[in-house]
């Protein structure tokens, strides 16, 4: 079973996401986080253990305590000591193209994402897995 880090604030966004994951039949478990703090934390105390670590992270830019942006440049620090590698998506509702390059320029981030997550998009990350 693949796991998946979801870390959004919206209560929408994060509801019609789970449903349409729940709409591919495919067999995934999903974590839910409000703000990038939750999900650090949770990050650094299953650092080495590759099986509790997300296959895959799901990160919206605006969020409470702790942003996206500020998640990301904690995540820099330690994403090459994580037992293995987790693929990381910026999932925004921002098309700003200063956002977006940002990212790119970030070796971690997988891809950026504008909301909302298709079924498509996410059968696709899915396979790519």
């Amino acid at each position: 079973m693949k796991k998946i880090f979801l870390v959004d604030d919206d209560e929408i966004f994060v509801f019609l996401t789970q449903r349409m994951i729940q709409k591919t039949n495919i067999n995934v478990e999903v974590r839910i986080f409000n703000n990038g703090q939750d999900a650090f934390d949770c990050l650094g105390s299953i650092t080495d253990q590759a099986d509790q670590l997300p296959d895959v992270i799901l990160l919206d830019l605006n969020m409470p305590v702790m942003d996206g942006w500020e998640f990301l440049e904690e995540y820099a620090a330690i994403h090459q000591s994580l037992a293995k590698k987790i693929r990381l998506y910026i999932v925004s509702s921002s098309i700003s193209p200063y956002e977006i390059e940002r990212s790119k320029g970030m070796d971690f981030v997988t891809d950026f994402i504008i909301k909302p997550l298709s079924k498509e998009n996410f059968t696709e990350i899915i396979d790519n897995l």
